[in-house]
């Protein structure tokens, strides 16, 4: 028994699953994609005649599976980790668990090695791939397994601290957003202090703690180090630091977990309803709308959720800094966007992920706290149900959304953008934040399990947005024109509409969503070139119309199918 009673069952119960081997397959035939795609656009249908452009090619494919692998091990193993525990929290669970015999470390070691078997799983399937394109050239077998200790010990860390951020936090919410931004702002944290005190400094050992900074910088690229052994004393400094802070994130949820546990919201609650029987209580004025009122005016996601914004506030504060620092530089970054459209791309994408976590939660926390058996047995329409929590999920999150909106009429009124480029801007990302939200609400309609709803939710969101990263990497490299470029990634965006209709429609099939799954990724893919062209106004238009049907796809059976998906008589008032 590794790590008590909870990690030996997830060992005998995950290989009997189906999804245990579905995933794992499908994540390797995704990497075999991935990799016939690279090499249609490297060579289509030529015959290659050298070693050396085999060999540039095998170095090119390794560079993108360690990014792609990486980023997936580091968001899965949070995701993992921090649902694990959410969900105990959100069913009662976790105080049964406290009662039992169970050791402080079999609780905190057992649930987060339990979480992280099919992350574990997925690094071990992965490297007879990656020796398959050592085959071709550009990589060494020593390289490849410091790829795989790196995944697998930042994976450990994300894990930890998901860990621990979900044992500290009552609210599944709270624990998505703190996780989320959590890791993002200790990678800018990391590269500001590098960036102000110099590489040469003693302070600028803490960038071994970032998996991204020794990948990239060493492992990708060796001949950057001067000698072998500094290289080797890189990666071992990186993987020591990062064991060290999985350590250090590990035993301080296990002394701290009985402390957390259970949250001081139970005695505080308690508190007030015994004062509430000896004195007459404050009353509110509740609005028409009660469930609307419930989302804006009461404490439905915590006590504490300025934090989230807090982190995000500060997240941006280091994104302006980066904008100081890049002022009047040409550069582009990755290859592929300038410094203030990155600084944008990047406020968007963890904001979208704050907006689908608040949706998905919205819902799935009143189904597990048992509250939602109680609304559907009122007269609450399906229209006040769905656009009461739309409204909620906009109104908590209104600082995530308005902050790179404001970036936009900042870039305007210096200049660096046109009118008309600011508003093409403006739709197409309010587009994108609207089918965020309405796709959090659809997967929690659509799975019972609050833990798959989440995973389906935020996976969704994830794998667009790598697949997006992918695509504009691999177009960079191709350097060619749209119809050329098109039919290499044909497998790859029909690989992409099998996996978004099979997340949209698994549990509830629709003609809508399925058109939609299939035409999203074409969409999205004309757009990134158009972008790449420089075609502003084309790429506002793909993005309103692919995102914008989606939503509307997903919105007209939440609101006329709402009572048959969660199982009640219609009770519409007409």
């Amino acid at each position: 028994m590794l790590a008590g009673p909870l990690f030996s069952r997830e060992v005998l119960i995950a290989p009997r699953q189906a999804k245990h081997f579905i995933m794992r397959s499908a994540y390797i035939a995704g990497l075999f994609v991935l990799m016939y795609t690279a090499g249609q656009i490297t060579f289509g249908w030529q015959a290659v005649r050298t070693v050396g452009s085999v060999s540039r090619f095998g170095m090119f494919v390794f560079q993108v599976f360690a990014l792609v692998q990486l980023t997936l091990v580091m968001a899965f193993s949070l995701l993992a980790a921090a649902g694990s525990v959410a969900q105990e929290k959100d069913r009662r669970t976790l105080v049964l668990l406290l009662m039992t015999d169970l050791r402080d470390r079999e609780l905190v070691g057992g649930k987060l090695l339990a979480s992280l078997l099919s992350v574990i799983v997925l690094i071990v399937a992965s490297i007879p791939v990656f020796f398959m394109v050592s085959m071709l050239g550009g990589s060494t077998v020593q390289q490849i397994l410091w790829v795989q200790a790196v995944c697998a010990l930042a994976g450990l860390a994300a894990g930890s601290w998901g860990a621990l951020v979900a044992f500290w936090r009552e609210k599944t919410f709270q624990t998505l957003a703190l996780g989320a931004l959590g890791i993002v702002l200790s990678i800018g944290v990391i590269e500001g202090v590098i960036a102000a005190v110099g590489p040469d400094s003693p302070l600028a050992v803490i960038g071994v703690l970032n998996p991204y900074r020794i990948l990239l910088g060493s492992i990708l690229n060796p001949l950057e180090s001067a000698t072998a052994g500094g290289l080797e004393t890189a990666v071992a400094a990186s993987l020591i630091g990062l064991a060290a802070l999985s350590a250090g994130l590990m035993i301080l949820t296990t002394i701290m977990v009985r402390r957390w546990n259970p949250s001081k919201s139970v005695y505080q609650d308690a508190a007030e309803d015994s004062a509430s029987t000896s004195t007459r209580a404050r009353t509110r004025v509740i609005w028409n709308s009660p469930l609307i009122w419930r989302e804006i005016r009461t404490r439905a996601y915590g006590r504490k959720i300025f934090l989230i914004k807090l982190a995000y506030l500060i997240l941006t504060a280091f994104v302006v800094q980066f904008l100081r620092q890049s002022a009047g530089s040409d550069t582009m970054v990755l290859g592929m966007i300038s410094a203030p459209g990155f600084a944008f791309v990047a406020l968007t994408l963890v904001g979208l992920m704050l907006v689908n976590a608040q949706a998905v939660t919205s819902v799935t926390s009143e189904r597990d706290g048992q509250t939602l058996e109680l609304l559907l047995v009122t007269d609450v329409t399906a229209k006040e149900f769905v656009f009461s929590k739309l409204g909620g999920v906009f109104y908590n999150t209104k600082e995530v959304i308005l902050v790179p909106l404001l970036l936009v009429l900042w870039y305007a009124v210096q200049g660096n953008v046109t009118v008309e480029n600011t508003i093409y801007a403006v739709l197409g990302y309010l587009a994108v934040v609207f089918f965020a939200a309405m796709l959090g609400l659809h997967a929690a309609f659509s799975y019972e399990s609050s833990r798959t709803a989440i995973a389906n939710s935020l996976g969704t969101m994830f794998f667009l947005f790598i697949g997006i990263f992918i695509c504009m990497m691999l177009m960079v490299e191709a350097q060619a024109s749209f119809s050329l470029q098109f039919p290499p990634f044909l497998m790859f965006i029909l690989g992409g509409s099998l996996g978004l209709y099979a997340s949209l429609t698994a549990r509830n099939p629709s003609s809508a969503l399925a058109l939609a799954a299939g035409i999203l990724p074409f969409c999205t893919f004309y757009a990134i070139t158009a972008f790449l062209l420089g075609e502003s106004l084309s790429v506002s238009l793909m993005v309103v119309s692919a995102y914008g049907f989606p939503t509307i796809a997903m919105l007209v059976p939440a609101v006329s199918e709402f009572d048959v998906a969660l199982g009640r008589a219609t009770l519409d008032k007409g």
